[in-house]
C-alpha cells in the first residue's frame, strides 16, 4: 500500500503539472508529492507542505534580488551562501540550508526569465503539495494506534515484572544480592517511558485531520493516552520503591536492615502491585468477553494490594515490625507503595481499557 500510494501521487502531480511545465517536465511537483505523501501521517504532510512551499519561495525571491543586484555570478552564489549561513536561529538551519540551495538552483533561470524563474517553481511546489497531501489523506492515511497500544502494554509489563521480581527476591532473601539490579531495571524504565510516549505523540497526531477517524466515529480517541499518563506516575515510585531498597541493602548498620517479617509481607504487597499494574492494561480478551471480567481481576489485584498495606500499616503502628534505627525505611517503602496503589485506582476508575490489539 505504501509503495502504491507513492507510485498514485508521483503520477497524479506528473499529470497534473506537465500540461503547463517548462517542456513539459515537472520534476519539482513529483519531487515535492512524494516527500508529501511519505510524511508519518496527514499531519506532518500539512506542516511539511508548509514548510516547503514557504522555504522555497523566500529561495526563489533570494536567487531573483541576488541575480537583480549582481547577476548569475558566484558573487551571489556567496552572498546567498553567507545569507543563509548568518540569518534566523541556529534551530532553522534545515529550512536555512533549502532556502540557499533553492536560491542557488535558481539563479540561472531567475537571470533568463525572473519572473517565470519565480512563479513556475512555486507552482510546480504548490501542486505537488497539494497532490501528496490528498493522495496521505484519502488513500488508507497512517494511524499509530496498535503501535501506540502495544507500547504502554510493554511498559506496564516491564513495570509490573520488575514489581513481582523484587517481590520474589525478599520473598527469598535475596535483597543484598539482587538490590542493585533491580535499581538498575528501575532507571532502565526511563528509556522504555520515552518510546511509549514517542508513540503515544505519534498516535495522537495521526488522527489529525484523519479521513478513517472520521468515518470510524473515532476523532480524537487514543485509547493509551490514559493509560500512560497513569504508568507515568507509577515508575516514579516503583524507581522510589528499587532506590530505597538498594540504599538499604548497602547500608552497613545493622539496626537500619529491615525485619523479615515485613519484608515477608511486603513481598507479597509487590507482588499484588505487580499484577495489578500489569492487569491495567490487558486487552479485554477474545472478541465477546465484557470488559467486566478485565475490570474485576484488576479490581482484586488492587484491593489484595491495598489489604496487605493496610495490615501492616497496623503493624507498624503498633510497635509489631520497627526497628528503632528503620523508621525512615519503612516510611519510604509505606509512601511509595500507598501512592502507587492510589494512582493506578484513581487512574482505572476514571479510564477506558485499551482494545485488544488489531481491532480497529
Amino acid at each position: 500500500m505504501h509503495g502504491a500510494k507513492t507510485l498514485i501521487a508521483a503520477l497524479l502531480a506528473w499529470g497534473a503539472a506537465a500540461p503547463w511545465a517548462a517542456a513539459g517536465r515537472p520534476f519539482l511537483a513529483v519531487a515535492t508529492a512524494l516527500l508529501m505523501v511519505n510524511a508519518s501521517t496527514v499531519h506532518q504532510s500539512v506542516t511539511k507542505a508548509v514548510h516547503n512551499v514557504a522555504a522555497r519561495t523566500a529561495g526563489l525571491a533570494l536567487a531573483l534580488g541576488a541575480t537583480r543586484l549582481l547577476g548569475p555570478t558566484a558573487g551571489a552564489t556567496a552572498v546567498i551562501a553567507l545569507l543563509a549561513a548568518l540569518a534566523g536561529p541556529r534551530r532553522t538551519a534545515d529550512d536555512r540550508l533549502q532556502i540557499a540551495s533553492t536560491a542557488v538552483i535558481a539563479l540561472a533561470a531567475t537571470a533568463t526569465d525572473p519572473l517565470g524563474g519565480v512563479v513556475a517553481p512555486i507552482l510546480q511546489t504548490l501542486t505537488g503539495a497539494v497532490v501528496g497531501i490528498a493522495v496521505n489523506a484519502l488513500l488508507l492515511p497512517p494511524l499509530y494506534l496498535d503501535e501506540s497500544d502495544s507500547a504502554v502494554r510493554e511498559l506496564a509489563d516491564a513495570m509490573g515484572t520488575l514489581l513481582r521480581d523484587m517481590g520474589a527476591g525478599l520473598q527469598g532473601r535475596q535483597l543484598a544480592s539482587r538490590a542493585h539490579g533491580w535499581l538498575h531495571r528501575a532507571r532502565s524504565l526511563d528509556k522504555r517511558l520515552a518510546q511509549a510516549e514517542e508513540q503515544v505523540r505519534q498516535a495522537h497526531e495521526s488522527l489529525h485531520w484523519n479521513t478513517r477517524c472520521v468515518a470510524h466515529a473515532r476523532r480524537g480517541e487514543v485509547p493509551s493516552s490514559e493509560a500512560f499518563g497513569a504508568l507515568c506516575g507509577v515508575s516514579l515510585q516503583v524507581r522510589g520503591i528499587a532506590r530505597t531498597l538498594a540504599d538499604n541493602a548497602r547500608d552497613h548498620h545493622t539496626d537500619h536492615h529491615l525485619g523479615h517479617q515485613f519484608l515477608d509481607r511486603y513481598a507479597e504487597t509487590l507482588q499484588l502491585a505487580g499484577a495489578a499494574v500489569q492487569e491495567f492494561v490487558q486487552r479485554t480478551g477474545p472478541a465477546g468477553s465484557p470488559d467486566a471480567i478485565r475490570r474485576k481481576r484488576l479490581r482484586r489485584a488492587l484491593d489484595g494490594a491495598s489489604a496487605w498495606h493496610d495490615t501492616m500499616t497496623s503493624l507498624i503502628d503498633g510497635g509489631t515490625l520497627t526497628k528503632p534505627g528503620a523508621w525512615h525505611v519503612y516510611g519510604s517503602l509505606m509512601t511509595d507503595m500507598e501512592r502507587l496503589l492510589t494512582d493506578l485506582d484513581h487512574a482505572d476508575a476514571h479510564s477506558k481499557s485499551l482494545p485488544r490489539q488489531g481491532v480497529r
